[in-house]
């Protein structure tokens, strides 16, 4: 029967010669004699099962995986397309800028209208409310004491309406305090000019409360009834003077105006 040996790759067969040559070696002459072989045939044992001995698997090498990033691929395609990115990202921020600006714009033109309709209707508002405010009214409340015309041998040129020290005394039109102090035989007075060019004046006051230059509205307080100068009694000496100083009949004039002493 034939035997078939198996064949000894390189390494193998090296370590099969290395092996066989240590085992028949006697010796070695050195000049001292020879040296035992057996130690050799040990050496070659060792070396012949460790070189046929079964060698560790290697371990696999490393394997290339390739992952599909979304931004790595977008940044392909930007090079491929000789895109700036760069370029790009200034465009972006200049259309930020613009947007903004031109909601910035479209903000203030709203605000703009809206302050414009509040004006509006804020004008529309006072200009009802001066419709609805009377026009004239009764300079203060009191009992009418005396009248326009001759008295005492004298002309008496208002009415007197006669209440307490304190009592207020209101502006009878819209106008402008023209005067507020001392005046001859009224202690105190104030007279109030008014836009159509009538003054109404108010003397004998206790206090005077709407100062030299106060604009004043119809009913307005701008003083209280008092005693001072040549007065009988706490009242309200009323006159009202038109075409530049013309002294009238205050009560006739209120009661054109609708006003009853």
């Amino acid at each position: 029967m034939e035997i078939t040996k198996p064949t000894l790759g390189g390494r193998a067969a090296a370590a099969v010669v290395v092996a066989g040559a240590l085992a028949t070696t006697a010796g070695v002459v050195n000049g001292w004699g020879a040296v035992d072989a057996q130690p050799n045939t040990e050496l070659a044992a060792k070396l012949a099962a460790n070189t046929f001995a079964p060698q560790p698997a290697q371990a696999q090498g490393p394997q290339t995986v390739h992952v599909i990033q979304p931004g790595l691929e977008a940044a392909k395609l930007m090079r491929a397309q000789q895109m700036d990115a760069g370029q790009h990202v200034g465009e972006a921020i200049k259309f930020a800028q613009d947007g903004y600006t031109v909601r910035q714009a479209e903000i203030k033109r709203v605000a703009d209208e809206q302050a414009v309709a509040q004006a509006a209707e804020a004008s529309r508002i006072a200009a009802e409310e001066a419709a609805k405010r009377p026009k004239v009214v009764k300079p203060a409340e009191g009992s009418f004491t005396s009248g326009y015309g001759g008295r005492w041998g004298t002309t008496h040129y208002g009415v007197d309406i006669a209440n307490a020290i304190g009592t207020p005394i209101v502006s009878a039109m819209d106008g402008v305090v023209v005067e507020a102090g001392p005046a001859s035989g009224f202690g105190l007075w104030v007279r109030v000019q008014h836009t159509d060019g009538t003054i109404t004046v108010y003397g004998h006051v206790n206090e005077i409360i709407a100062a030299q230059g106060t604009q004043v509205k119809a009913g307005d307080l701008i003083a209280t009834i008092g005693n001072r100068g040549q007065s009988t009694g706490p009242h309200l000496h009323f006159e009202v003077w038109v075409n530049g100083g013309q002294k009238v009949d205050p009560q006739a004039w209120l009661t054109e105006r609708g006003i009853a002493l």
